[in-house]
């Protein structure tokens, strides 16, 4: 069992167990952590690990928690706070990953409890996440007991103002969809070129897995990388062309970036109407 398993506060009862909790529980259980220290309130069995607790309504727990994770929808929030706290013990820590709901929000619904907020992304099943973090009523001692069993998930990144976790959540936490989006891209427009549907989506997804690999691990920055592929007059040269016309793919990014960043505003707002 790796340090951040043993740190693991267990046990820890997710309400809720969509795609990015069960990610993280994924990642968790990868580094030691039983799936007995889950306890799973979700109508559903999808994403339930083996060996959880796994109730079908908050009713059926017949306890209450020192440590509860939600992960519902944040414009469900409201209507399920009531049942919610009713699974908390007094001063406990409640988690959120909802996406733009304040920890002062959190903290009416939920008074007296330790309010942590983690913006993740998919890559917490690989531990290769960067967390994006933002407490109320926590400690310094509990944040640095809350980094040992979050470090399993990936890199976690403490947000001097709340505020910047909506900026956070743009970059780290919705942009794997935008990469994931371009690869498929990638792949599509190598079949206009004249290469099978199959190889040409192989090759985006090695293709990327080794620039990302070596973008975290070289000394240059992306743009110096981006320099040292392409020669002067040569094909990356014609491409890249393309892409830097007019600042193309930097107004892209700044645009999708600026939606997601107002869309995580707008949900912060849901989750109090």
């Amino acid at each position: 069992m790796t340090d951040s398993a043993a740190a693991f506060p267990a046990p820890m009862l997710l309400f809720g167990c969509g795609n990015m909790a069960g990610a993280m529980v994924t990642g968790w259980m990868a580094a030691g952590v039983p799936g007995a220290h889950f306890h799973i309130v979700k109508p559903t069995d999808r994403n339930i690990p083996a060996d959880a607790r796994h109730f079908t309504t908050a009713d059926q727990p017949g306890q209450k928690y020192d440590q509860l994770m939600i992960g519902i929808k944040p414009y469900m929030l409201a209507e399920m706070a009531q049942e919610i706290a009713a699974l908390l013990n007094p001063g406990a820590l409640v988690i959120s990953i909802m996406g733009g709901v304040s920890t002062d929000s959190l903290a009416r619904h939920f008074p007296g409890a330790r309010i942590l907020r983690v913006m993740p992304n998919l890559a917490v099943a690989l531990g290769k996440s960067p967390l994006g973090l933002f407490a109320k009523g926590l400690s310094e001692a509990d944040k640095a007991d809350a980094e040992k069993w979050l470090c399993a998930l990936g890199t976690p990144y403490w947000m001097p103002a709340e505020e910047d976790m909506h900026a956070f959540t743009a970059i780290a936490g919705c942009a794997p969809a935008y990469l994931y989006r371009f690869i498929d891209a990638l792949a599509a427009a190598g079949t206009k070129l004249g290469i099978e549907a199959e190889q040409a989506e192989r090759l985006a997804r090695e293709m990327t897995e080794g620039a990302a690999l070596l973008a975290a691990q070289s000394p240059f920055p992306p743009a110096e990388l981006a320099s040292r592929v392409a020669s002067k007059g040569g094909s990356t040269a014609a491409g890249l062309a393309v892409m830097d016309e007019d600042k193309a793919i930097l107004r892209l990014m700044e645009n999708t970036l600026r939606a997601a960043h107002d869309r995580s505003v707008e949900q912060g707002k849901e989750a109090e109407a």
